[in-house]
């Protein structure tokens, strides 16, 4: 593989521990171990289908999570969410080979480009969803950055923590690795068909050639 297009939230960034505990905050008023995993549990599927359910679950209004969600994105561009382990890493083999780094994400453009600024990530490319792409799984952000670069999906990885990345990138005709978190058990192939499943990113250096 030379190139990788990364998913941002939970892949590049180790966002969710900190997303999971303002919205179990917002809906359990505490940060209860078996709180914190009710809400992961959810936010795995989706930040807005966490958001859904918790607020029908608690009897709440979505505006009470959506605003808990985005004093965090605020509190990010002075402090943000950490890179996670062994992204830095593998991002120097891919350029140091020639290969590109690009960003597949369904955050908003201001939101991923001040949290990259933030942490001193430099990406190739980016393409955001809400920029009026379709979102995971449907390949079409992959697709549209393989049109821009002139890449062969054979030589493109495509890396994400949830199995919709996978099915994106199989879609696109692309590989694909889904990051999970040591310990975390995952049913192939109805999770991720075709997925490396790896719970380092520093796994993925093997690949890189």
């Amino acid at each position: 593989m030379r190139h990788i297009i990364w998913d941002m939230g939970g892949t590049l960034v180790n966002t969710y521990p900190e997303v999971d505990r303002v919205l179990c905050e917002a809906a359990f008023a505490d940060a209860e171990p078996e709180h914190v995993r009710h809400v992961t549990s959810l936010t795995r599927h989706s930040i807005a289908h966490a958001i859904a359910t918790l607020a029908v679950e608690h009897d709440l209004a979505p505006r009470v999570f959506e605003e808990a969600y985005a004093g965090l994105k605020e509190r990010w561009r002075r402090r943000p969410a950490p890179v996670m382990d062994g992204a830095r890493e593998v991002m120097a083999r891919v350029s140091g080979l020639g290969g590109l780094n690009l960003v597949a994400t369904h955050r908003d453009r201001a939101s991923a480009t001040d949290l990259l600024r933030a942490l001193d990530l430099t990406v190739d490319d980016m393409v955001c969803a809400p920029d009026g792409i379709a979102r995971k799984p449907s390949p079409a952000m992959n697709l549209l950055l393989a049109e821009r670069h002139g890449l062969d999906p054979a030589e493109v990885l495509c890396v994400g923590d949830r199995p919709i990345d996978v099915m994106a990138a199989r879609a696109a005709g692309m590989a694909a690795s889904l990051l999970v978190r040591p310990g975390t058990s995952v049913t192939l192939p109805d999770d991720a068909p075709g997925a490396l499943v790896v719970a380092s990113l520093r796994d993925l250096l093997a690949l890189l050639d």
